[in-house]
């Protein structure tokens, strides 16, 4: 009976799924660590927050290695027609408590291998510009996310291209071998259509790499927004047919299969049936008409045809204004799971799934999952998302279309004489771009989860839809051939520190300051950080994360049908420890009585 009794203890204290703080910034104010949903189906329900960055420690930086929940990114990009080279330098936190995104007209010279093109390349990149991205470190599915940003550049300049979205975990973005066949597939049920397109398909019943038999998976994209800023007016040249114009915000989700068939054109409003119902439109919101996706497809090798599929990007642009690249606005996303239940008619829908953006608090944009469902058979993710934020630049992103006469713009250089080099650059662009660097600040980003909701969860392998043993048999597929490994491991403490600095400043020199780590020297008089057990980083600038609840553990002896108690608390251990020495005294003081 003794050991029954710790037994459940163990249970109620060990093995529930909690919602903790392990990825919460202790700056995050009180105030702001729970927020009630805007979706009034879900009738003010309470989320509760599972992971916030406040960015207010100055001097933080991002580089492989350095920081538990972010990675910069230091590679080429080779999607999009992108003309920059992202740079871990280029990301990093300010004096103000922000996050800041960098991007200049610099060049690099880059010797390495396509992967569009699959061949090695020598190019210059003539821009730096820098992508910070959560891939396989926090992930989450289903909640709301939130963010307040500033902007980059001038409002009425187009040629930048700020972003901050979602990807599903299977898929590293600008690591092309892990996007191919994945991106951005939604599909979980089988379609024989698109059993050879779709590399994980549903009409697959294997369990490799832990995979249920027969659900789809891939890596789906939700852009909560990518905006383009420019001067061109409503109503006018490329947006003669809509009434939102330069500066626009998109909002988006990406998904595969799109329309096979009976699709509208790009730069056409859709004709009855030829797009997705039911979508409602907030204020100062419309359909965006000059792109609704790509036909992706293989050349070159026998039976290419089969794995040939449309990706629908279902769009709509949010008019923006000067004041959204001068002052902080707020933006927010709040994604639900399909339920898997039948529908509930007091739910008008939202129980199989939805997404709904906010800009200011303001809806601008909603999607139910029976839009995709009753389409193409897609849904709303269902996969652990990750985060990206990141500032681009591409030809096909608020240049001037068509090409001006005489200008092949093929040609991107701000610090050339050359005409051919300049031509096709939007007004203003390069001028702006050798005055002053522009930065796209981001204040904070919060992440909250409804922990009622079982489909709420944290992490970047969890059951319904694991992703480790996949990532971990395929590493080669989401890292570059100089990269040891897809992530380094977090280093924590040894960065150079000044130890004659005045420790109650919070910043790299000091290793975070009194509470964060301590700058010690050593016999040859190299000063280095310290860090405290809930910092980590060179400097201790990083709080320690890591999720609430480990989903999929490496292979250890539970494997084999074991299950030892999982990872908790010392005030747990201790209340568990205390709880049984009582137990034992009573029986054994009942025994002595007897």
């Amino acid at each position: 009976r003794i050991l029954f009794l710790q037994y459940l203890l163990w249970s109620c204290f060990c093995f529930t799924p909690g919602y903790g703080g392990d990825w919460i910034d202790p700056d995050t104010p009180e105030e702001n660590r729970k927020t009630i949903t805007y979706v009034e189906a879900l009738d003010g329900a309470e989320f509760e927050l599972v992971m916030s960055d406040e960015f207010n420690v100055p001097g933080r930086t991002f580089k492989d290695g350095e920081d538990p929940k972010w990675t910069a990114l230091h590679k080429n990009d080779y999607t999009n027609a992108a003309l920059q080279f992202y740079d871990s330098d280029y990301l990093y936190t300010d004096d103000e408590g922000n996050l800041v995104v960098e991007t200049a007209a610099k060049d690099t010279e880059i010797i390495g291998f396509d992967d569009v093109n699959r061949e090695y390349t020598h190019i210059t990149k003539h821009f730096k510009s820098g992508m910070l991205q959560s891939w396989n470190k926090f992930c989450f599915t289903g909640g709301i996310i939130e963010t307040e940003v500033l902007m980059p550049g001038k409002w009425n300049v187009g040629g930048l291209w700020p972003a901050f979205w979602l990807l599903g975990n299977l898929g590293r973005h600008t690591y092309v071998g892990s996007t191919d066949g994945v991106w951005p597939w939604s599909l979980t049920e089988c379609n024989e259509n698109y059993e050879l397109a779709q590399l994980f398909s549903g009409c697959n019943n294997a369990t490799h790499f832990g995979f249920k038999p027969g659900v789809g998976r891939g890596s789906p994209e939700v852009d909560i927004f990518e905006v383009q800023p420019g001067p061109i007016k409503a109503d006018t040249g490329p947006f003669k047919y809509t009434w939102i114009g330069e500066p626009f915000l998109s909002a988006s989700y990406q998904i595969a299969p799109g329309k096979s068939w009976n699709r509208p054109g790009p730069g056409f409003w859709p004709g009855p049936g030829q797009w997705y119902p039911d979508i409602k439109q907030g204020w100062n919101t419309s359909i965006n008409i000059g792109y609704y996706g790509n036909w992706n497809f293989v050349e070159g090798e026998k039976g290419a045809s089969k794995r040939d599929y449309w990706s629908d990007a279902v769009s709509w642009n949010h008019q923006l204004q000067a004041t959204h690249f001068e002052t902080f606005h707020k933006y927010r996303l709040e994604w639900g799971l399909p339920s898997g239940k039948p529908r509930n008619n007091t739910m008008d829908g939202y129980d199989s799934g939805f997404l709904n953006w906010y800009v200011d608090d303001k809806l601008i944009l909603s999607m139910k999952g029976e839009s995709f469902h009753n389409v193409t058979g897609g849904t709303t993710p269902t996969e652990p998302m990750y985060v990206l934020i990141n500032t681009a630049l591409s030809r096909n992103w608020g240049f001037p279309i068509p090409c001006p006469d005489g200008c092949d713009c093929m040609k991107f250089n701000c610090n050339s004489r050359r005409q051919d080099d300049l031509c096709g650059f939007p007004t203003g662009f390069c001028e702006m771009m050798l005055n002053e660097n522009p930065k796209y600040k981001m204040n904070y980003v919060r992440v909250y989860q409804n922990k009622n909701d079982e489909h709420h969860k944290v992490g970047c392998s969890i059951p319904e839809r694991p992703t480790r043993k996949y990532i971990e048999g395929h590493p080669d597929l989401y890292k570059t051939e100089d990269d040891e490994k897809p992530l380094k491991d977090i280093q924590k403490g040894g960065g150079a520190c000044d130890a004659d600095a005045n420790a109650t400043f919070v910043d790299a020199k000091t290793c975070g300051g009194l509470t964060r780590g301590t700058c010690s020297t050593d016999k040859k008089k190299k000063a280095s950080c310290t860090c405290d057990s809930e910092w980590t980083g060179p400097n201790c600038l990083a709080k320690e994360g890591s999720d609430p609840y480990d989903w999929d553990p490496p292979e250890t002896i539970g494997d084999v049908g074991y299950y030892g108690p999982l990872r908790t608390s010392p005030f747990y251990l201790i209340l568990i420890s205390a709880i049984t020495f009582t137990i034992v005294a009573v029986y054994w003081n009942q025994g002595n009585v007897k």
